[in-house]
């Protein structure tokens, strides 16, 4: 990007990745019952960020991640709530919906298990300033193979 905004951009994308490289994040618009309190439960579950996609600035300048969750994730246009696992080169996105309905919190281990072959997008960081998003396994697809491979279905 050129001109007085790519400095700006700059800066926001090198802010997210030095706070969120290596972390996860989870953008949602509200968890539906107990979830959070159940994903609260799981071994690593109060570790992954999370930001409401619902309460993101309008017309004020944004934090970098929701820079980042505005400009690049929300126009892949998954289905919520949508965990992204933040790498140095790349983030792989991965919602969370079977159906009509979250999954279970304990589900995320197993998408973590196999994110690197099954993820729904993933986004390469390009330069310092943009991203490059690529389709990965169709959205209705959201079974957790690993898991059923475990268990022998």
């Amino acid at each position: 990007m050129f001109g007085i905004f790519g400095p700006r951009l700059a800066r926001q994308m090198e802010r997210f990745r030095a706070r969120y490289t290596g972390r996860s994040l989870i953008v949602h618009q509200g968890f539906p019952g107990d979830w959070l309190e159940e994903l609260l439960k799981q071994p690593g579950g109060g570790g992954h960020f999370r930001i409401d996609s619902r309460r993101l600035p309008a017309g004020q300048r944004p934090t970098p991640v929701e820079w980042l969750v505005q400009t690049h994730i929300l126009p892949l246009d998954l289905p919520q709530p949508l965990f992204l696992d933040i790498r140095e080169d790349v983030v792989l996105a991965r919602h969370l919906v079977r159906g009509e309905h979250v999954v279970h919190p304990s589900e995320i281990a197993w998408f973590l298990e196999e994110l690197d072959e099954r993820h729904h997008a993933r986004l390469e960081f390009v330069g310092n300033e943009d991203m490059r998003a690529e389709v990965g396994i169709p959205v209705e697809d959201n079974e957790a193979l690993s898991m059923l491979e475990h268990l022998g279905l």
